[in-house]
């Protein structure tokens, strides 16, 4: 093992008495070692060293942290190991693998401090505290070459080292050892390096001698070496231009054949060191390095969703979802949705079930989709129209509804409502609105709407949000302004004084809720369709503040997802049984999970059901097995036990006689005689037969005894009695005067008569990323994710349609372990410019054939301070402002069309 004393910087340093040397395509951020024991430094001074010590690389610190890298090589010429710490994380690399902390690792490797994964037919290990990457390439035998590379800007920062020799700067880096020794170079006149060296006069001109001595020094007992030969000879051909003669004729000259490379793919000297797949079309896009690297054919990308390294066209690439794998052209399908797999993508149908808002618990989705949580146990308007209102009351010592109202001008002639199973009541309104209620254990809601509204849905408001297919505006509140968190806006539609009293959301219960993410338990079958992330936090939330009614609590969560699989038609199977949450049925009922009442009565034998109309989806809930019907009594009874009801009522079965007509009650229907004895030109008519509903109802709403305002004055805010004219607003907290403005959402509103009136703005879309990997879309959905690695943003990049611009962003460990902040962002415009904001700084680089910057559609981009301790960066293009960026965070915004 290698000591863990170190010596200073090697690659720091500046060989005295040697002058500086800037090849074509020299990187002067990087250092490199290759071959059997040739250094290249920072800046640009090379030689040779001859020894088997341990060799101390680089080492710096930076903020406090200590970086080191140390080589090791072997008798052979080659590297036999390498030691990388960052941070007092030891990375080893040597034969047969990679260890971090001791531990064997594969790639890609992910850790809080380095990433380490596969570039071009090289391994690279970037850190992720400081703008440090190292890169080798491994052989059976060893590793021949070694990169770091580091911002310019970091390089030479230790000036007392400048005054060493060579000879004192060797020394000086090697870690001594009683078994190790440091050889003097040896050169010899090599026929092959003379050789090979009469073909780079064009591109090393005076340094062609000195190359060449370095060639000698690099062979010297290593002749028949071809690993230690050819690294030496492709790092040295890296110096020249790609139009030099010696890229051509190198391999044939020097007898270095093209490395092989795995399946399918193709080897190619200056290849994408990310290779296109079909999980990802364009990896880098322009932005990448060339780099040596194994890649599928032109016109193919690499087949990442199965074993071996098979490319394909783009058109057969197959699609991943919820971890499994489809074939082009394979459907997947629900009751709302199809999608097929074309080209690596899904392209599905318009979704065609209608927009549903759900309550259970204190947890509310809108029919938009956002979900949040109320804050107090209060009344809310939970939804309403022009001419309906759904009013809930949460209980007083559960967080669970207590009540559910749905106000009507005239029930009877809008709502039909009847028993779906022991469980639910259904209620169908004549204006396509549906309302289920779950009754036991506790009250649930659901709201479903008509596929297309209607005039009764065009002012949709309450806490079910709009339904306008918009997340942003979802939180509007009962004044008409959006507020930016649930708390205000869900107060602002409680009846009555509210008060935040709803416990917070714990974390105790992870373990109990866990069955729904398990990928081998009852709801697994539900995960191609539906992520349980969502329903598995809520079962948290729910069970956490439930009291002695723990199982009951964690039966209902695990009901909500049980149910939003059944309403795509994914049915789990018996998750009751499997989760202890097993019901008992009244009578002679049966338990099913898809229970349907329609026709399953015995008042359904006396005329049409109107429940075969609700058209909803099955429930679960105890019910009569087929081939019975459920009497008045609650029990399962065949047709010829059956009662027959009519507008008088019901009778049972047998002769009867009704209005002094003879009639019978045979399998639930009731015969009639149809003689009246009628005279005159009447109609015989039968009420029993032909019911006629007459009675109307109407609700008052009355005022409780108190104190209020006088006639046609209003008490604002401020507790004063005022005219109309002079009503008050409030938004976020805050009370506005008659006539003043906020402006929120794209939109400038306007306090008039106690109601905002508010004008819309152009809107444009906005992604941000901030504080401990917190993401919010273009549609205002918010998650968290922490992964340490550098993701795409946004890109215009459609399949394999040329794109204009992607933005990344690589996350990385802040302030502590626990905290993800963003180190650097990358923007590439149009494939000729790549702009790198990272450590206060913004990098330019121009990609190969871009003649001159100012071919470019953009301004020079910016760099401003902003509040103090938050830079950002703006970039004109194409007359539109592009992304706003932020080190500590990014804001990214694009007008919508």
């Amino acid at each position: 093992m290698i000591p863990t004393t170190w010596i200073w910087v090697l690659f720091f340093s500046l060989v005295s008495g040697t002058r500086p040397w800037c090849p074509f395509f020299f990187q002067p951020d990087t250092c490199k070692m290759f071959g059997s024991g040739i250094i290249q430094t920072f800046n640009a001074s090379s030689f040779h060293v001859r020894t088997n010590c341990p060799f101390t690389l680089t080492h710096f610190t930076h903020d406090q942290v200590d970086y080191d890298i140390t080589t090791l090589r072997g008798d052979d010429g080659l590297l036999s190991q390498m030691e990388i710490i960052v941070n007092k994380i030891r990375t080893v690399v040597q034969i047969g693998g990679i260890l971090v902390e001791k531990k064997s690792v594969s790639l890609p490797y992910d850790h809080t401090y380095q990433h380490i994964f596969q570039y071009g037919t090289y391994t690279r290990l970037r850190s992720l505290l400081f703008p440090l990457s190292v890169t080798w390439h491994t052989l059976p035998a060893g590793i021949d070459t070694v990169m770091v590379r580091l911002l310019q800007k970091h390089i030479h920062t230790d000036k007392n080292i400048f005054t060493k020799n060579l000879e004192q700067l060797i020394t000086s880096s090697m870690i001594p050892d009683d078994f190790c020794q440091i050889r003097d170079n040896v050169f010899a006149v090599n026929h092959l390096c003379n050789k090979f060296f009469s073909h780079t006069m064009d591109c090393l001109q005076d340094r062609n001698p000195h190359f060449l001595r370095l060639c000698e020094e690099n062979m010297y007992s290593y002749e028949s070496s071809n690993y230690v030969r050819c690294s030496f000879f492709s790092e040295v051909v890296q110096q020249c231009r790609h139009n030099s003669y010696i890229w051509i004729i190198w391999r044939t000259l020097t007898g270095c054949a093209a490395p092989t490379c795995p399946g399918d793919l193709v080897y190619e000297e200056q290849g994408a060191a990310f290779v296109p797949s079909c999980s990802n079309f364009n990896p880098s896009h322009s932005r990448q390095n060339l780099i040596r690297s194994c890649v599928c054919p032109e016109g193919s990308v690499l087949n990442d969703q199965t074993d071996g390294f098979h490319c394909v066209n783009i058109s057969k690439c197959p699609c991943k979802f919820a971890g499994r794998s489809y074939v082009s052209g394979d459907k997947r399908s629900t009751n709302c949705q199809t999608c097929v797999c074309q080209a690596g993508g899904w392209h599905c149908s318009e979704n065609s079930c209608p927009p549903r808002c759900l309550l259970e618990g204190q947890f509310v989705t809108t029919f938009d989709g956002k979900q949040y949580a109320v804050p107090g146990k209060c009344a809310y308007v939970a939804s309403q129209g022009l001419n309906w209102t759904i009013m809930v009351r949460f209980s007083e010592k559960y967080s669970s509804l207590h009540t559910a109202v749905l106000q009507l001008p005239q029930v009877l002639d809008h709502a039909l409502v009847f028993w779906q199973s022991s469980m639910f009541v259904q209620v169908q309104t004549s204006f396509g609105m549906k309302i289920q209620v779950q009754m036991s254990p506790e009250i649930q809601l659901y709201i479903t709407l008509p596929r297309n509204n209607p005039y009764n849905f065009i002012h949709l408001s309450g806490l079910c949000g709009n339904s306008n297919n918009d997340t942003t505006d979802d939180f509007t509140t009962s004044t008409g302004i959006v507020e930016n968190s649930p708390q205000p806006f869900a107060l602002s539609w409680s009846v009555g004084t509210c008060a935040a009293n709803i416990p917070p959301i714990c974390s105790n219960f992870h373990v109990m809720c866990s069955v729904l993410r398990d990928q081998t338990g009852i709801f697994a079958k539900c995960h191609d369709h539906i992520p349980a992330d969502q329903f598995y936090t809520t079962c948290v939330g729910r069970t956490c503040n439930c009291g002695s009614h723990l199982q009951q609590c964690l039966c209902v969560a695990l009901g909500s997802y049980a149910k939003a699989c059944a309403i795509l038609g994914v049915a789990v199977g018996d998750w009751r049984k499997a989760t202890n949450c097993t019901l008992t049925c009244a009578n002679n009922q049966q338990f099913f999970y898809d229970t349907r009442t329609c026709n399953h009565t015995c008042r359904s034998l006396s005329g049409p059901d109107p429940r075969c109309w609700s058209g909803d989806a099955p429930v679960e809930g105890c019910g009569c097995p087929e081939g019975t019907h459920l009497n008045q009594g609650g029990v399962c009874t065949p047709k010829s036990e059956c009662e027959c009801h009519y507008s008088g009522g019901a009778i049972q079965p047998g002769p009867v006689v009704i209005d002094g007509l003879q009639c019978l009650c045979e399998n639930g229907e009731l015969h009639c005689s149809k003689d009246c004895g009628c005279r005159n030109g009447k109609v015989c008519y039968h009420c029993s037969e032909r019911p006629v509903n007459t009675a109307q109802k109407t609700c008052d709403i009355r005022c409780p005894l108190g104190c209020y305002c006088p006639h046609d004055q209003y008490e604002d805010h401020r507790g004063n009695c005022v005219s109309m004219d002079n009503c008050t607003c409030v938004y976020s907290g805050k009370v506005f005067a008659p006539g003043q403005h906020v402006k929120t959402n794209c939109k400038t509103c306007t306090c008039g008569q106690g109601r905002w009136h508010c004008t819309d703005e152009p809107c444009p879309g906005q992604c941000q990323v901030y504080g401990n990997g917190h993401y919010q879309t273009f549609d205002s959905k918010w998650y968290r994710f922490n992964g340490h690695c550098q993701y795409t943003l946004v890109e215009d990049h459609c399949g394999n349609e040329n794109g204009s611009f992607s933005v990344s962003v690589e996350s990385v460990p802040c302030c502590d372990e626990e905290m993800t902040c963003s180190r650097s962002i990358v923007l590439d415009i149009y494939g000729t410019v790549t702009l790198t904001l990272s450590d206060q700084r913004v990098t330019r680089r121009l990609q190969t054939n871009t003649t001159s910057p100012m071919d470019l559609l953009y301004a020079t981009p910016f760099l401003q301070q902003h509040a103090g301790t938050m830079w950002y960066v703006s970039i004109y293009t194409l007359g539109q402002w592009l992304p706003n960026f932020f080190l500590l965070g990014c804001l990214i915004i694009l007008a919508r069309c």
